[in-house]
């Protein structure tokens, strides 16, 4: 038999010349290249597409869904790689994706629930899945293409790095997402602000409850509004407006100055001033509190709390809704839907419902509808009137300010994170609901429908308040983004009809003003000015994420708040972004609306709330 046929172990062939079956499995293996490039395309379009969803003018929800349906895209297309075009042996195909799905499942199950929350599985997959590919293709290129690990050191290390990547997210907490729908995360053994917030509270020892209370029952007169004050949402009109007001905007020179900073209990609510007093809302543990605190000091006064928590994933726990002050009351709803009527001096209750059961809505709301984020309207006063939704004709509310009782309710759709609104339209007192059946006007004595602009679709949701522009024009928001609405009457019967839609200012969290004929607020993220008589845009700038704004009218000037706690005055102009200061005020996901009130600037958000002195312009001598 001839030698030369089948090469010994020390034979100098090379790999190339010898025949294909004398080959060793292990140096079949060690030998094969993997075909990498479609895997290095995909992670790069998967990353790709994070950075231009920023960058991309989309509403929230369609950057949501369009996250998630990539991620799906993207999955299948990895794994069809995978399985079908990598060079990769069989058996490490089917053993890589059966620890993929393991440690998808795995992570699930161990990831931290409270947090994680609803979300549960979509959540873990949507915080891991983009780096998981990453290291999978990362590992990959190191072990097969630049360094040749041998096939076992591969097939080990590809399984270890699935795990371990994924396996990270077991060891953090999830903190919900951000305006552009970035995730932030802590070390799930971390105490989270809210526990930190909790001992220091009870380690002072200043818990006050609302009966009784010592410290409550020496507040003093009854409270009253006084000239400057703040007593409902978004000011006394609903309109942002702070309006007496100028102040120097040198802070370089003369900075806002820091009367008080103190941690707060979780909530998404506002503020509101009244006679020295500042209230709001906040989770306080497994207790729904209205709290009264004294606006210059940031002591505690009083809280009133509700055995109630409201909590999910996305944006964390505590209330939406900001309290309302009317004839020495406090008007509030809580995430649940508690409606509470307190003594605004003491905190004593005077009445309160359950919305939920009055309106005879499912006390389990199902998926992507408004009360899965909790109920966020905050109610009016006189008769004080809330949004409850729900399927059977009582969507919204209206009870007697004295006792309670129900006036009247009305069917006004669905869904919705809007509050009601009163609006003097042709000389006419009018109540406005923005819901997922459209805008409806009412008389807010009898509850009677005056006019109505139905939604074009029902999976529509407003979240922003209808503004008044004068000339019995409305601005709300719309499904592109936003619209502007023009009445005319003809005797008893209103007709509304659209003048413009415009893509120009898509609104999601943020907020926006009016002034001089123009419309300054955030189109998702990014501020912008948009003329209020076209639609159209004259610029867009200002990265502040999902902040909120305020207009000094008399000066004219804009406050903003940003994002990451950032308070910045703009000039409102209309041919460009014109930045005149700014400071950090607060840290923290800052997405609740800023108040000004006695001439002092509140801001909170979940974490904290601070109160800073503004410095007043210098008053300019008038002639004899």
């Amino acid at each position: 038999m001839s030698t030369a046929a089948t090469p010994s172990s020390g034979s100098n062939l090379p790999v190339s010349a010898m025949p294909h079956g004398s080959i060793r499995n292990g140096a079949s293996r060690s030998a094969r290249k993997l075909r990498l490039w479609p895997a290095i395309i995909i992670v790069g379009v998967l990353w790709g597409f994070h950075f231009a969803a920023d960058h991309m003018e989309m509403s929230m929800f369609v950057r949501f869904v369009s996250r998630f349906g990539m991620y799906g895209v993207v999955l299948l297309v990895f794994v069809v790689w995978w399985m079908f075009f990598s060079r990769a042996q069989w058996s490490d195909r089917f053993l890589a994706l059966a620890v993929l799905i393991a440690a998808a499942i795995v992570t699930g199950l161990l990831a931290d629930k409270k947090s994680f929350g609803s979300m549960g599985m979509m959540g873990v997959f949507m915080a891991s899945f983009p780096l998981v590919l990453l290291a999978w293709t990362a590992w990959l290129l190191v072990s097969n293409t630049w360094f040749h690990f041998s096939p076992r050191v591969e097939r080990v290390g590809l399984c270890g790095v699935i795990l371990v990547t994924a396996g990270f997210f077991d060891l953090v907490r999830w903190e919900g997402l951000d305006g552009g729908q970035h995730s932030a995360f802590a070390w799930r053994w971390s105490p989270t602000s809210e526990d930190q917030f909790l001992a220091e509270h009870t380690k002072a020892n200043s818990v006050a409850t609302a009966s009784p209370n010592p410290i409550a029952a020496n507040a003093g007169p009854a409270l009253q509004i006084l000239p400057g004050d703040w007593p409902e949402f978004r000011g006394q009109n609903r309109n942002n407006q702070v309006p007496g007001l100028k102040v120097a905007t040198d802070w370089q020179q003369q900075p806002p100055k820091q009367l008080w900073r103190h941690r707060v209990g979780p909530a998404w609510s506002s503020m509101i001033v009244v006679h020295g007093k500042l209230f709001t809302q906040e989770q306080r543990g497994e207790q729904e509190c209205v709290v009264c605190y004294h606006a210059a000091t940031g002591d505690e006064i009083w809280a009133h709390e509700d055995a109630a928590r409201f909590e999910e994933p996305l944006s964390s726990a505590g209330p939406r809704g900001t309290p309302t002050f009317a004839v020495g009351r406090i008007y509030s709803l809580g995430a649940t839907g508690i409606l509470n009527c307190l003594d605004a001096a003491t905190g004593r209750p005077i009445w309160s419902h359950d919305i939920v059961a009055d309106a005879e809505a499912d006390p389990k709301p199902a998926p992507f509808t408004a009360r899965q984020w909790g109920y966020s309207n905050s109610p009016l006063d006189d008769l004080v009137i809330v949004f409850a939704g729900g399927d059977h004709g009582k969507g919204l509310l209206a009870y007697r300010a004295s006792n309670g009782e129900r006036a009247w309710t009305y069917a006004a759709g669905k869904d919705g994170y809007s509050s009601p609104q009163l609006a003097s339209i042709g000389g006419q007192t009018q109540l406005l609901m923005h819901s997922s059946a459209g805008l409806i006007a009412l008389d807010p004595a009898t509850g009677k429908l005056l006019w109505q602009r139905p939604s074009a679709s029902a999976a529509f949701v407003p979240i922003k308040q209808p503004q008044e522009v004068g000339g019995n024009q409305l601005l709300l928001q719309s499904e592109n983004g936003i619209q502007l609405v023009k009445l005319t009457q003809d005797g008893d019967h209103w007709s509304p009809a659209q003048r413009w839609d415009s893509k120009a200012l898509k609104l999601t969290l943020n907020d926006y003003v009016v002034y001089d004929g123009c419309i300054y607020g955030f189109d998702d993220n990014v501020f912008c000015c948009v003329d209020l008589e076209t639609g159209k845009r004259h610029w867009k700038g200002g990265r502040y994420g999902s902040g909120q704004v305020l207009l000094l009218p008399d000066q004219p000037l804009l406050v903003v708040t940003s994002e990451t706690g950032e308070v910045i005055l703009v000039s409102p102009n209309r041919d460009k972004l014109d930045e005149v200061a700014r400071f950090q005020a607060i840290e923290g996901k800052t997405w609740n609306h800023p108040t000004i009130a006695e001439g002092k600037l509140f801001v909170r958000n979940g974490d904290e709330m601070a109160c800073y002195e503004l410095p007043l312009a210098a008053q300019t001598a008038s002639a004899p």
